[in-house]
């Protein structure tokens, strides 16, 4: 077992394999896009595979694919091919905004992924093209379709926002009456490219949970699972779950699990520090699997107590989402 020097354990890798997303949701980066990296400065799939491969001998058995969005890299899955084998390595999960996913489903069901966190905002088509600025949302929806029946476990990211997606939150929610389906809805974050969009977070977990319970009454609370950052909820009758992430008051700090590795190798141990080492620059550099072990041991022994705390430790919040990973 790996642990950081608040004894929390590591066990959860979320790896971006690239900065680049065919969308351009607001909350995540400006109408033009952002400065793209040179392909030489993001992480090639060996460097990628050389990473998580030292991670899974130190105790690291999760990984979860993220970007920017990951099928707009070429040859992705091969990739995921290549890591499904890893020693150790006992769960493949992945994030997606859906758009070029569905072709590639059955695969991902034959390599055993184990879960696909897809990001839908909206149920509404025009709600949706306004969000993401691309009128995606049929590509989306067939991806969701193409999930379930491959029986690949489905949640969904809705970030709250308001003044955007707000009546959405019952249409999706609704979800998961009778599919299998976990729907979170999620604070949003200063991650957009540009820095924060609202004085005051108004849509905060409490807030969620208000309105959710205005829907549902007899909403229940189901037990935490462990390391989870989400707390989950269930409507009696339905076949899918309800949750809530904290991700701007971030309630679960205290029992993290996950690192982040940025698509250009920069370690992430927490998701609002600004990166604390580059892994990419040891590798080219002649760095053994030794070298890089000893590189990330040391990295955990500082780890931040908290988001809060290494927020302190930075500038202010100012890059895009797809550049640290989700």
């Amino acid at each position: 077992m790996l642990f950081d020097n608040h004894n929390r354990p590591i066990t959860y890798l979320r790896l971006a394999v690239t900065d680049r997303c065919n969308l351009r949701c607001f909350y995540c980066m400006p109408e033009s896009g952002i400065k793209y990296l040179p392909k030489h400065q993001l992480l090639t799939y060996e460097e990628m595979e050389r990473v998580v491969a030292v991670l899974a001998r130190m105790g690291v058995s999760k990984l979860r694919l993220t970007g920017g969005e990951p099928f707009v890299r070429a040859g992705l899955m091969p990739f995921m091919e290549r890591l499904s084998e890893i020693p150790g390595l006992s769960e493949l999960h992945m994030t997606t905004n859906g758009v070029l996913t569905a072709p590639h489903v059955a695969e991902m069901a034959r390599l055993g992924v184990k879960s696909v966190n897809l990001s839908l905002d909206s149920l509404d088509r025009a709600r949706f093209h306004q969000i993401t600025r691309r009128d995606e949302l049929p590509a989306v929806l067939g991806t969701l379709d193409e999930l379930l029946a491959h029986n690949i476990r489905v949640k969904i990211n809705a970030v709250v926002m308001d003044g955007q997606n707000i009546e959405d939150l019952y249409p999706l929610a609704e979800l998961a009456r009778t599919q299998p389906i976990d729907v979170r809805f999620i604070e949003e974050m200063p991650f957009n490219g540009e820095g924060n969009h609202y004085p005051v977070l108004t849509w905060t977990h409490q807030r969620i949970l208000q309105e959710l319970r205005s829907f549902y009454p007899t909403l229940e609370q189901r037990p935490a699972a462990p390391h989870a950052t989400a707390a989950t909820w269930q409507v009696p009758g339905y076949v899918g779950t309800l949750g809530i992430i904290a991700a701007y008051t971030r309630t679960f700090c205290g029992s993290c699990n996950r690192i982040r590795m940025t698509a250009q190798g920069m370690l992430k141990t927490c998701l609002y520090d600004d990166g604390v080492l580059d892994i990419r620059a040891l590798m080219r550099g002649g760095a053994t699997d030794t070298d890089l072990m000893a590189a990330f041991l040391k990295a955990f022994a500082h780890r931040p107590l908290n988001g809060f705390e290494a927020e302190k430790l930075r500038q202010p919040v100012t890059e895009s989402m797809s550049t640290i990973g989700g």
